[in-house]
């Protein structure tokens, strides 16, 4: 299932495969890393994290704005979390990932990671606007 991953996202990124298996690749600012694992036999789950932004100012509002649909993505759950630094924002999508193609597979992640790189141009868009 990684296989097919590898090739539909190979279409749009360069991809690196990481030592424990996992796929990385960056979109619009965004890192990503898709890792996936069988849940129960015949239940392939692929599971999708982007790193939307990091150390975004504490002043600025970040998890009102990500609670009140920044970014308006229809795949994903958001999570914000107060770093050293700063907020930090991921976007996690978990799938079963058996029958699906690799134009399928290609399609969906593409509008997972598009709605992370969304919601990372809002984000810090309007941190450095604040």
């Amino acid at each position: 299932m990684l296989g097919i991953a590898r090739q539909a996202l190979e279409r749009f990124h360069d991809v690196t495969t990481d030592d424990d298996g996992a796929l990385t690749f960056a979109h619009g600012g965004v890192v990503c890393a898709l890792q996936g694992l069988e849940l129960e036999e015949g239940l392939p789950v692929l599971n999708l994290t982007c790193v939307v932004a990091w150390d975004l100012p504490v002043e600025s509002d970040v998890p009102t704005r990500v609670a009140l649909g920044a970014g308006e993505g229809l795949f994903g759950t958001p999570r914000v979390i107060r770093g050293q630094s700063g907020w930090d924002v991921t976007l996690r999508y978990a799938f079963p990932a058996s029958g699906l193609d690799e134009k399928a597979m290609g399609t969906l992640l593409m509008l997972v990671v598009s709605s992370a790189s969304s919601m990372r141009a809002e984000l810090t868009d309007s941190t450095v606007d604040s």
